[in-house]
């Protein structure tokens, strides 16, 4: 349920616009720091304090209450908007310091991120079958997802202009607002320009035509297509190509990233196609290429390349 922001502290309210307007922060980023510092002044509240003035030892009663119904992740996440909170009310002179500055965070156990073989992601991207208009735009935005490394929701906000079929470029918004360009293959731009030829024209004659009319990628009734649907249309292939797992959206992403590492391609250069802000981030995809990183091993140790020639 949505935090009500007019109950919040005033305090809370400053930093909910500074997150829309200065920093730019996405519409999901915003609900979930608001419903943790939300939580957080309710705590606060409970024990007749107020967010300012506040302290370590109140930070850490906080997460330590959280902790009972949240996990790693979810607790990381909340010191995380506490922290954000109490920089940016310092910076605005609203706090003499920041009481959780000093509180360390819950170690996060390393997700490995779910990456399909090559031969399956491809078997997926083709399982449509173009026969019908619904059918050239799933295998459009799929071609394109793993061509591109975009998210659901970069991917569902493209627009006609987003992208340019002859550079074979797309122009993509991410988080915070940061443009960035990416390259998409041969194979993502044919799958394109037929969609856009053959079956976007007779998907924009929807009902909703209106309220959609620079979108690349259209539902049936003519609107825009959303990650909800891109998500359903991907169980409806997934089901159909006979993968034994289920398949997020997201799961492209990773495929595409480490599909790229494992053939060769700089990570520096990945970190700039995903868009991501650190290259911390990406390299968790170093975790997941075992087969190449056995290979380098082979090819380059002594050891292994004596072995090898003996052999």
């Amino acid at each position: 349920m949505p935090v009500d922001e007019a109950t919040l502290p005033p305090e809370v309210q400053r930093f909910a616009v500074y997150l829309r307007t200065e920093r730019r922060a996405s519409p999901h980023t915003v609900k979930a720091y608001l419903t943790d510092l939300s939580q957080y002044a309710a705590y606060l509240a409970g024990a007749g304090q107020g967010v300012v003035p506040s302290s370590p030892a109140l930070v850490r009663a906080f997460l330590a209450r959280a902790a009972g119904e949240a996990g790693a992740t979810s607790l990381g996440r909340k010191l995380s908007a506490i922290r954000t909170l109490y920089r940016f009310l310092v910076r605005e002179g609203l706090a003499a310091g920041n009481p959780a500055r000093s509180v360390s965070g819950p170690k996060r156990p390393m997700r490995l991120p779910q990456v399909l073989p090559e031969e399956e992601v491809a078997a997926l991207v083709e399982a449509p079958e173009l026969a019908a208009p619904l059918e050239q735009r799933d295998r459009a935005f799929l071609e394109l997802l793993y061509a591109s490394g975009l998210r659901v929701s970069e991917l569902t906000g493209l627009d006609l202009a987003s992208i340019d079929l002859s550079g074979r470029l797309v122009r993509v918004l991410g988080k915070r607002n940061k443009e960035r360009i990416v390259p998409f293959g041969a194979s993502a731009g044919e799958a394109v320009r037929r969609y856009l030829d053959e079956a976007r024209p007779i998907l924009a004659a929807g009902r909703d035509h209106a309220t959609a009319e620079e979108a690349l990628f259209l539902n049936y009734r003519g609107g825009r297509l959303s990650p909800r649907s891109v998500a359903r249309r991907l169980d409806r292939w997934v089901l159909a190509t006979g993968l034994p797992r289920h398949v997020h959206p997201h799961v492209l992403r990773h495929c595409f990233a480490t599909h790229l590492l494992g053939n060769g391609a700089d990570l520096r250069g990945i970190q700039e196609l995903l868009g991501h802000a650190s290259l911390s981030t990406t390299q968790r995809y170093t975790h997941v290429d075992w087969k190449r990183l056995a290979a380098v091993y082979d090819a380059a140790h002594p050891r292994a390349k004596r072995e090898r020639e003996r052999g």
